[in-house]
């Protein structure tokens, strides 16, 4: 599997639609308003070093499965954190399935589990599926 980006993502400030990259060097913002989009993306084996290692924000990896109900119930708290922490956070869904040289990468042995990283190096994990306001607070105070 190769980044998928994010596609058409509304503002949440203006509203406007906007394309958001996988991989950039910057962070995506509205091309109307300016203000930070919410960075989510899909990536896998083929492109992990770009899309999660060379990230100029903090990345939220979650490692995931589609028959695994805990991984579709985190899913939405996933978005939530990528939309309240636009411009300050980028997540980044990996479906181990598709990708086992990611899952074996980061030692993921159950799922899901979300690491936050930076520089690709791994700063915090957490395995199992947290509600929104848990998995928000972790990100942001692993982030500071």
């Amino acid at each position: 599997m190769s980044a998928v980006d994010a596609g058409p993502v509304a503002c949440p400030a203006c509203g406007r639609r906007n394309r958001v990259p996988a991989v950039a060097s910057g962070t995506p913002h509205c091309g109307s308003c300016r203000a930070p989009l919410p960075w989510l993306v899909a990536a896998g084996d083929a492109d992990v070093v770009d899309v999660v290692d060379r990230s100029p924000l903090p990345v939220l990896l979650d490692l995931w499965a589609p028959w695994c109900g805990p991984c579709r119930a985190v899913a939405p708290a996933v978005a939530r954190v990528a939309r309240e922490l636009a411009g300050h956070v980028k997540a980044v869904q990996v479906n181990v399935d598709e990708a086992p040289g990611v899952a074996a990468r980061f030692g993921a042995r159950s799922i899901p589990t979300l690491l936050v990283l930076r520089d690709g190096v791994e700063i915090a994990r957490q395995v199992g599926a947290l509600p929104a306001e848990r998995l928000l607070g972790w990100v942001r105070a692993t982030v500071g």
